[in-house]
């Protein structure tokens, strides 16, 4: 469903910010236009917005879906939600962390895909990704007075309900980028799993008592993109006993060098799961099949539209099965996912899932590398 528009609010005193240069953002005109280039010669923040100089942005497969026209999108639009990048101004009355400290000029940070008003009841019930008022970075219209809505620009205005986090100064930015989706989408898909397993929540912390929190869990993850190949090893980290399948070889051989087990999709049919994470979208089915009495099915990959699945009621009940959807986080989830990526995360080459890097002029060109078979799991935008 598309998400309504949070315009921001009138009469609220706001800070100009003139930009020397102008900011660039590339504006995507609709399916088969190519992108053109708009400056933005300053912003006006409001009083607890932030402004960022973007360091790397990456393509996600939702950016391709909507160029392609596979998902509605309203133009023009600043396509991206995958970015790191560098707070170069603040509104007059500050801003603060996920976890409450106050952020400053200079710090490095990773922002939520999501824009919440944080009182309506589904923020206070803590969907905060599903708030009635709901703004999201890389798909919302461009508006006036909110220009830079996307990564794929130099500079990207955070509005206040944005949870944001700091990062390591020394972690790679093609590690960080995708930590804004594919990273909090895998961390929120395992906590979510492991709730529905009678399991405590799992805390990217590597202390020993957490580490154990999916011991002896069977847990097989379906598709080896980005998403699930972080899902399987945020699993692993846990203490479970981890396969992923995908029927692509090179994505099957990138899981290995993760340390995981990768099988083709055929050679997991017959086998009973603790937990099944489906992170492809296209294996609802044979996540549905491959889950034990008493198991969960997380589904991640269901982002676009496709054809409806048989549903066999009666296993489901009879199984004692639980299923559940993983749509986007919460910022407490966007918070551990960057905490696990600047800890447990960095004994693993997260870093080469992005191939090339291209400058932000280049979107064009490097959308469809993204898109092409074989492509790497993320490709790069920067725009210095």
């Amino acid at each position: 469903m598309r998400a309504a528009l949070a315009r921001p609010a009138e009469g609220v005193h706001r800070h100009d910010v003139p930009l020397r240069p102008a900011a660039v953002a590339m504006a995507w005109l609709g399916v088969g236009m190519p992108h053109e280039a708009l400056a933005v010669p300053g912003v006006a923040l409001g009083p607890h917005d932030v402004l960022i100089a973007v360091e790397m942005s990456t393509i996600c497969g939702s950016d391709i879906h909507t160029v392609q026209g596979r998902r509605h999108a309203p133009a023009p639009l600043v396509l991206g939600h995958e970015s790191v990048g560098r707070i170069i101004a603040i509104g007059d009355e500050g801003a603060r962390s996920v976890e409450g400290a106050e952020l400053h000029i200079g710090d490095r940070v990773v922002w939520s895909v999501t824009v919440s008003c944080g009182h309506c009841d589904r923020c206070v019930a803590g969907l905060t990704q599903k708030c009635r008022t709901l703004a999201k970075y890389g798909h919302a219209r461009i508006e006036p007075r909110w220009e830079l809505t996307g990564g794929f620009a130099g500079h990207v205005h955070l509005r206040e309900g944005t949870a944001i986090v700091r990062v390591p100064e020394a972690l790679p930015a093609a590690a960080l980028a995708p930590v804004s989706c594919a990273t909090a989408t895998a961390w929120a898909g395992i906590a979510r799993g492991a709730a529905l397993r009678g399991r405590s929540r799992p805390d990217p912390s590597p202390t020993a008592s957490e580490a154990a929190v999916l011991a002896c869990e069977r847990v097989l993850v379906l598709g080896a993109g980005l998403v699930g190949l972080t899902a399987a090893v945020i699993a692993a980290e846990l203490g479970a006993q981890v396969r992923i399948a995908d029927p692509d070889p090179a994505r099957r051989a990138f899981a290995e060098r993760f340390g995981l087990t990768a099988l083709e999709p055929e050679d997991v049919a017959e086998e009973g799961f603790d937990l099944v994470v489906e992170a492809s979208g296209h294996a609802v089915g044979a996540a549905l099949d491959a889950v034990d009495v008493g198991g969960a099915v997380v589904l991640l990959g269901s982002v676009f539209p496709a054809d409806p699945v048989p549903l066999d009621a009666e296993r489901i009940v009879r199984g004692l099965v639980s299923v559940a959807g993983v749509h986007n986080y919460t910022g407490s989830e966007l918070q551990a996912a960057a905490a696990f990526m600047g800890g447990r995360g960095r004994a693993y080459p997260f870093a080469d899932a992005v191939g090339a890097v291209h400058p932000l002029a280049a979107v064009d060109a490097a959308l469809v590398e993204a898109a092409a078979p074989g492509a790497p799991l993320r490709v790069g935008l920067t725009p210095r």
